[in-house]
């Protein structure tokens, strides 16, 4: 039984270190898009 409290508690920590890892990759993804949308601004006037 602890074996199995262990392992879930192992992957609960995971699942949530992943989470975060692929929000912050989304933030970044937004940052870079929002750099591009502003070249493409000044470089249309």
């Amino acid at each position: 039984m602890r074996k199995i409290i262990t392992l879930a508690l192992i992957a609960s920590a995971l699942a949530v270190s992943a989470c975060n890892t692929i929000s912050g990759i989304g933030r970044d993804v937004e940052a870079v898009g929002g750099a591009v949308t502003s070249g493409a601004e000044e470089a249309k006037n």
